[in-house]
């Protein structure tokens, strides 16, 4: 491990604005569970998707500092609000004076990727965050990829305050699951395929299922960017080679620690948390 931020070796970085992070945090870790992992949540700033390009883009930055301080040679912005908002301008400007031997990758190009094989109407929707629609980040990726498919977002606001409030299974959350599927389905009737472009959003698979025709797939991202992920280390000998491998698993909050085991336990299921409070500036 070299210091000066060159080469260095260690654990793979995963940041999100709160806790739906950890959904693909828990899919990247089944099928790589060799490897360490070490989880950043920017929970005492969460929601990011309210926020504007610029604040979201200066908070991440600080944070993926902050992974590639801790010795991260890869980090994955386990956010779509950070993924549309933000990761471009890192990997282009940023990434070449802090680091050029690091990378950083985001979970929206992982998720248009496998739109091609999934949808038979070639109609597509996205139910994500105000900010990630507002975005267009998946209707650019979609369109880069597969130009016949029509993409059509619905942005959610209320969702990951239910999910965040451990309200997602109740009928209250009810209301407001039918009024984005309706208000979705709406616009462009055609569509055989839901991307849910949050990562809080697995969470309410169950009552979306429920309140979305059977005919129509509903596409959780976490497997697909696990996958990408493999793939993508396959790839790169030299990066696989940085990523160390130990099976451990850190956590660290800009919130308190208790908190931050109380609402990650909504999210991953773990017998045992190290969980560090830090600042990020």
């Amino acid at each position: 491990m070299k210091e000066n931020g060159l080469q260095t070796n260690g654990p793979i970085g995963v940041f999100d604005s709160g806790y739906g992070g950890l959904t693909i945090l828990d899919k990247i870790r089944a099928q790589m569970p060799e490897y360490d992992y070490l989880y950043l949540g920017d929970n005492a700033r969460t929601p990011y998707g309210p926020r504007s390009f610029e604040v979201v883009y200066e908070f991440t930055l600080q944070a993926v500092k902050k992974l590639f301080e801790l010795g991260c040679p890869l980090v994955i912005l386990a956010c779509n609000t950070a993924s549309a908002k933000a990761l471009r301008t890192i990997q282009q400007n940023d990434l070449p004076t802090i680091d050029p031997t690091r990378r950083v990758l985001g979970v929206i190009r992982p998720t248009a990727e496998c739109i091609g094989t999934l949808t038979e109407s070639r109609h597509v929707g996205i139910l994500a965050t105000s900010g990630t629609i507002k975005s267009e980040s998946y209707l650019m990726e979609v369109y880069k990829l597969f130009p016949d498919v029509k993409v059509t977002g619905e942005a959610c606001p209320m969702w990951v305050p239910l999910v965040e409030n451990n309200e997602y299974a109740s009928e209250g959350a009810d209301y407001f699951l039918k009024k984005h599927i309706h208000q979705i389905l709406e616009k462009d009737p055609d569509i055989d395929t839901l991307i849910l472009g949050c990562t809080h959003y697995p969470l309410l698979i169950e009552k979306i299922r429920q309140f979305t025709p059977s005919h129509i797939r509903i596409v959780p991202q976490g497997e697909y960017v696990a996958h990408s992920l493999r793939d993508y280390l396959n790839r790169h000998p030299e990066m696989d080679s940085r990523c160390t491998k130990n099976g451990t698993c850190r956590f660290l909050t800009t919130e308190s620690t208790s908190k931050f085991e109380e609402s990650a336990s909504i999210f991953l299921r773990m017998d045992e948390m190290k969980v560090e409070s830090i600042t990020l500036e």
